[in-house]
C-alpha cells in the first residue's frame, strides 16, 4: 500500500503545495482513525516533502480541543458537528467527509465467532457472556458513548452493568480480551485490526448501532493553509480510501 498512491495525485498535490515545500502541518484526530492514518501520513510526507505533527486523542477529548481553539492546522472531529463549526475555529466550507468506522465485536484469536447478525442475537450473546470490554465513555471515548447507547436500545444496560470491564480506550479493551480476563471486546473495527491476539467477528447490526463518521476540515488559523489543504485532499484522494477499506472503515459519509 505504501507505494500505490498514484503520479497524478502526487503531482497535484506537488502542485498545491510548492510555494511552502517542507512546512509543518499539525493533525489532530480520533483514535479511531488512527490505523489508517498511520499508513497514509508517510505518504503524504514522501509525497509532498511536508512534515505532520499528529495528536491522537478521545472523540470527545479531540472535539473538545477543536472547539477551544487550540492550534491546529487540520483538525478532524467526529459528528454532531454543530460545536465544531459554531467556534469559529474551522473553515466551515472546507468540511471533508473521509470515513465512518463500525463498531465491531472482537473474540480473542482462535476462539468461535459467534452470530451477531440480527439485535436479538446480540443481545443473546451479551447475557450469555461472563464478561465484555470495551472503551470508557467517562474518558470522552466515542466507542464507549456508542455502545453504551446500543445497550439501552438493546433493552439490557442495567443487566450488562456488573459485566462489562472499561478499558482505557479501544487498546486497553482489546488487551482485556486478548488476556482472556473477558470473553467479547467491543470497539471501532479499525481498532481492533491492529492488536494481537483479538480476532474481528463483525460489526454490529445497524439498527443498533449507528457508524461513526470523521470529518476533517482547515483550521480558520491555519499557519500554511496551502500545506493544510493539500493534507485534507490526500486525506480524501482515491488512495487515501483504499487504506481506509483496508482496516475496515468506509470511505466518505
Amino acid at each position: 500500500m505504501k507505494n500505490s498512491f498514484s503520479m497524478l495525485t502526487a503531482a497535484l498535490l506537488l502542485l498545491s503545495s510548492l510555494s511552502v515545500y517542507g512546512a509543518e502541518i499539525t493533525l489532530i484526530a480520533p483514535g479511531g482513525i488512527r490505523a489508517a492514518f498511520e499508513e497514509i501520513l508517510p505518504a503524504f510526507e514522501r509525497t509532498t516533502g511536508h512534515k505532520v505533527k499528529v495528536t491522537f486523542g478521545s472523540g470527545g477529548g479531540t472535539k473538545e480541543r477543536i472547539v477551544k481553539g487550540e492550534p491546529f492546522d487540520v483538525p478532524v472531529a467526529q459528528p454532531p458537528l454543530d460545536t465544531v463549526i459554531a467556534s469559529g475555529h474551522v473553515e466551515r466550507q472546507s468540511e471533508t467527509p473521509l470515513a465512518t468506522v463500525s463498531i465491531a465485536v472482537a473474540v480473542r484469536a482462535g476462539a468461535p465467532k459467534p452470530d451477531i447478525s440480527t439485535a436479538d442475537a446480540v443481545k443473546r450473546l451479551f447475557l450469555g457472556a461472563k464478561a465484555i470490554s470495551y472503551p470508557n465513555a467517562a474518558s470522552g471515548a466515542a466507542a464507549g458513548v456508542s455502545i453504551n447507547e446500543t445497550l439501552e436500545k438493546l433493552g439490557i444496560a442495567e443487566q450488562m452493568r456488573p459485566k462489562i470491564k472499561l478499558g482505557q480506550g479501544g487498546r486497553g479493551a482489546m488487551e482485556l480480551l486478548a488476556k482472556g480476563e473477558v470473553d467479547y471486546g467491543l470497539t471501532f473495527i479499525s481498532e481492533i485490526v491492529t492488536e494481537p491476539g483479538v480476532e474481528v467477528v463483525g460489526p454490529l447490526p445497524r439498527d443498533i448501532s449507528t457508524p461513526t463518521g470523521l470529518v476533517g476540515f482547515l483550521s480558520a488559523h491555519a499557519k500554511e493553509p496551502g500545506a493544510a489543504k493539500a493534507l485534507l485532499r490526500f486525506l480524501s484522494s482515491p488512495e487515501a480510501h483504499a487504506v481506509y477499506r483496508a482496516k475496515g472503515m468506509q470511505p466518505g459519509r
